[in-house]
């Protein structure tokens, strides 16, 4: 359904990415942001379904700014490499580059993010300071930013197994950022990540409603 783009950034790279179209008219934009993996088969087919349900989607291959088209395996050596990779890589010119992925498909209508694990930190970003109503899935980093002024509002998914993200730490979005929504799930850490032994298909189930009614209400409604 989709195809390799390039998008350019705010520097003098252009970085890949991956785009599905919806058919007809959008009901707008989504950026999906990776896990720490690349923009993997799991990543791909996300932005596929977001085009099947009506939103033109973006996955923009950050990891391009260090090594092209790298897509890491979910094993020990492949979450290793791709810790060593986004520290390389750093949050700003991800938030960066998911402004440059929003201009990309701006032509889709009003533009979101959606994104996991690592990602799901980049969207809380997005939304504190790009403004692009977010979805933040199972985000482990999001502690240090929740003391932001929103600029857009934010969907939270958490896994009450996650062993990365304590419980404690899910009552502090609710206390910093009481007028987000923070739905939590009988899951672990990646449960949005099928084809996994992560995943957890009644809690994906649920979270994928939630995050189209988000999008149906901030992106399509508005």
């Amino acid at each position: 359904m989709g195809q390799s783009i390039n998008i350019p950034t705010s520097g003098t790279q252009c970085i890949g990415g991956y785009l599905a179209r919806a058919e007809g008219k959008p009901r707008g934009g989504v950026v999906v942001i990776q896990e720490i993996f690349g923009v993997t088969a799991h990543i791909r087919s996300v932005a596929d379904r977001f085009a099947a349900a009506g939103y033109t989607a973006i996955a923009p291959a950050f990891f391009d700014h260090l090594e092209s088209g790298l897509e890491l395996p979910y094993d020990n050596s492949g979450m290793e490499r791709g810790k060593a990779l986004i520290t390389e890589l750093g949050l700003e010119r991800a938030v960066e580059d998911v402004a440059s992925a929003a201009e990309a498909i701006a032509s889709a209508g009003k533009v979101g993010t959606v994104g996991y694990c690592w990602g799901g930190t980049v969207a809380l970003l997005s939304a504190l300071r790009l403004g692009l109503p977010s979805v933040s899935y199972y985000g482990a980093r999001n502690l240090a930013f929740l003391g932001e002024t929103p600029k857009a509002p934010v969907m939270f998914h958490f896994g009450e197994h996650d062993s990365s993200i304590p419980p404690e730490a899910v009552a502090k979005h609710r206390e910093r950022l009481p007028q987000m929504e923070v739905y939590t799930y009988p899951a672990g850490h990646a449960f949005n990540r099928d084809h996994d032994p992560h995943y957890d298909e009644a809690s994906a189930k649920l979270a994928w409603q939630r995050t189209l009614g988000f999008f149906d209400r901030e992106l399509a409604g508005a």
